[in-house]
């Protein structure tokens, strides 16, 4: 079943479009904030994003810009060309206005389900993690990780142009895992740059001091 998450914060449009998609067999998942949405997808397996541009917290536009592996349909009542062309160049898939039509938007949905491969896997220069068997792949060899280095991974990845703080970090691979505190996120950091250092000569992980890590640009 595919999940879809929904990012408003009106709550009659919301509970309008949860029953329109449940009634399409999809999974739903519900955030009414940017700040909430962004957690629920750093936790998630989501497949599509219906986002609303006005919420609080982190902005739509600004939840775009940090989402680089997801398809993102904006459902907006701002209706301004330049808010369109925005939001398309920052990285959303479609742009409809409100009140939205119903059958529009399923297929609007379907289309950017059928089209989407980017949810399969994360990709950046020389590795690629493919997220529906945990696997890596550097220049097409494949690298065996464990859970910890997978989650690890997979966090530094979704947010590749970001600085992932330490605690930020084991917040969310504690979702996945049970074996990893301060002491042993050095270790699990260590072990998987040793794993990928015997594929290729590129520091991909890269430590800033005092606050977390970030795959090295």
């Amino acid at each position: 079943m595919q999940t879809i998450l929904i990012v408003e914060d009106d709550q009659s449009i919301h509970n309008i479009l949860e029953e329109i998609l449940k009634n399409e067999n999809y999974n739903i998942l519900n955030a009414y904030s940017g700040t909430e949405a962004l957690m629920l997808i750093e936790k998630n397996n989501i497949d599509l994003i219906l986002l609303d541009l006005m919420i609080p917290g982190i902005s739509g536009e600004e939840l775009i810009k940090k989402i680089n592996h997801l398809p993102i349909i904006v459902l907006s009542a701002k209706i301004s060309t330049e808010d369109k062309v925005n939001s398309l160049l920052n990285g959303a898939n479609d742009y409809i206005t409100k009140p939205f039509n119903k059958e529009e938007l399923l297929a609007r949905i379907k289309v950017q389900l059928r089209d989407n491969n980017k949810k399969h896997e994360l990709v950046y220069k020389e590795l690629k993690l493919l997220l529906d068997n945990h696997t890596l792949l550097i220049n097409d060899n494949k690298v065996n990780l464990t859970k910890t280095e997978y989650a690890i991974l997979k966090q530094l990845l979704i947010n590749i142009k970001e600085v992932v703080p330490k605690n930020r970090l084991l917040d969310l691979i504690l979702i996945d895992t049970e074996d990893c505190n301060e002491d042993s996120l050095r270790v699990h950091i260590s072990n998987l740059r040793h794993k990928v250092r015997k594929y290729t000569d590129t520091e991909y992980i890269e430590s800033v001091w005092g606050i977390g890590f970030k795959i090295k640009e």
